[in-house]
């Protein structure tokens, strides 16, 4: 499906327990529900004084979250003078549990006064007014000018089901500087990181010199963290055996959870039973437990003058290095793919001697679209139902590509033989 490059946009206006009514019906440039840097400079206009978006109301489109027609719920930051209001009421004024701490008006103040406070006590104060770049239910981001260095960025994100970003950053940065950004603050407590800006570009069609660049170094680093268990307790567990048994959690909520078929749902049970097979064979490839990036795509490359940086390590956790090894393979070229493979597998190889990385690949494909149906059924259980249809197919969608890997089945003479693995 060819994604929607626009989208029509309404937003309803508030300031404190004020409504000001329906702003639009207008277009906004970019289709990416989440990206509302030009809603809030059109909202603006229209208002009269700086808006902020504070949440999605709903969303139509054959393709959910890019696209159709979409509404906002966006907060005046001055009241609006120019408009007509009424007291604040029904949806606009509800609450919900699992709203996110920056999809209210009162959060998204808090986390830009917090990273104001940091930034002046780093010396190096506002000096215009943040531009909010992107809300939905899995972060927020704004980019902060400030008036005596380069901008800030200041990212928000929930501590119920996302890692502390400050510190994966620390772990790694304490191996390789170069391949993180820098953290100006942290608030692990209420998802709030403040990051130095990194000028270049996301590496979303990266060469081939860049991936020789970064993923050596960031398997190097994965590596030397592996040597030190200790440091990465604190990790969510997301290795293969937490996956079977995360798994098997999942299966019992199948049925209301997702349009699974029940043949669909039978060999899925069939593949859990089966995985023991599949996770003795992939110990074998010799690849230790280690931090995972948990979203190693290269659009979370981030390369300029230097050495790529890689950011945005709000999945990270604990796991198998093929995972992430994985990860770019819907991202690239078959070309691009295969050279990827060669300099993964060769830092690997360096790193773990006597291992076999590339069958590792092959046996974890299954467990890796395992490994985002449980992520994606994470995100949904955690969210507001507004925010579903971001997320709604996904787990289903990954348990699909999962079967359609094969499944750890008996070979001959009744020795388990390895899982085949798609195309």
């Amino acid at each position: 499906m060819q994604r929607a490059n626009s989208r029509t946009v309404t937003v309803d206006l508030t300031h404190g327990d004020e409504y000001f009514g329906q702003l639009g019906p207008f277009e906004a440039a970019v289709g990416w529900w989440s990206s509302v840097d030009g809603v809030v400079a059109r909202a603006t206009e229209l208002a009269g004084v700086p808006v902020l978006v504070v949440r999605l109301m709903d969303g139509h489109s054959d393709d959910p979250g890019h696209g159709g027609r979409v509404r906002y719920h966006a907060e005046a930051l001055r009241r609006p003078t120019a408009l007509p209001s009424r007291p604040l009421e029904g949806e606009l004024g509800t609450d919900d549990a699992r709203r996110a701490a920056w999809a209210t008006p009162e959060g998204l103040r808090a986390a830009l006064t917090w990273a104001e406070e940091e930034l002046t006590a780093l010396g190096r104060p506002v000096g215009a007014a943040a531009r909010q770049i992107r809300t939905w239910n899995l972060s927020g981001l704004f980019r902060l000018p400030t008036a005596t260095g380069p901008d800030a960025w200041l990212k928000t994100t929930s501590p119920r089901f996302n890692a502390p970003e400050g510190e994966v950053i620390a772990l790694l940065g304490g191996v390789d500087p170069s391949l993180v950004p820098t953290v100006l603050a942290a608030d692990p407590a209420a998802g709030r990181l403040l990051l130095d800006h990194i000028p270049g570009e996301d590496c979303w069609s990266p060469s081939e010199e860049t991936v020789a660049d970064v993923v050596p170094r960031f398997v190097a680093a994965q590596a030397a963290l592996a040597q030190h268990p200790g440091a990465l307790a604190g990790l969510r567990d997301r290795t293969p055996a937490a996956l079977r048994s995360r798994l098997s959690a999942l299966l019992d909520r199948l049925p209301a959870e997702t349009d699974l078929t029940v043949e669909e749902r039978d060999r899925l049970r069939e593949f859990a039973a089966g995985l023991p097979t599949l996770l003795h064979e992939l110990a074998a490839c010799g690849l230790p437990t280690t931090l995972l990036h948990g979203d190693f795509h290269p659009g979370n490359w981030r390369t300029g003058d230097g050495s790529p940086v890689v950011v945005d390590y709000a999945d990270a956790c604990l796991g198998h290095p093929a995972q992430d090894g994985l990860r770019p393979r819907a991202y690239l070229t078959p070309a691009a793919w295969q050279h990827y493979t060669e300099v993964w597998t060769a830092a690997w190889r360096r790193h773990a001697p006597g291992s076999d990385p590339q069958r590792a690949l092959e046996l974890a494909e299954p467990l890796h679209h395992l490994f985002y149906a449980l992520r994606y059924q994470e995100f949904l259980d955690h969210i507001e139902p507004s925010e579903r249809p971001y997320h709604e197919g996904d787990p289903a969608a990954e348990l699909r590509a999962a079967l359609g890997c094969g499944r750890p089945a008996e070979g001959p003479g009744g020795v388990p033989a390895a899982a085949p693995v798609g195309p």
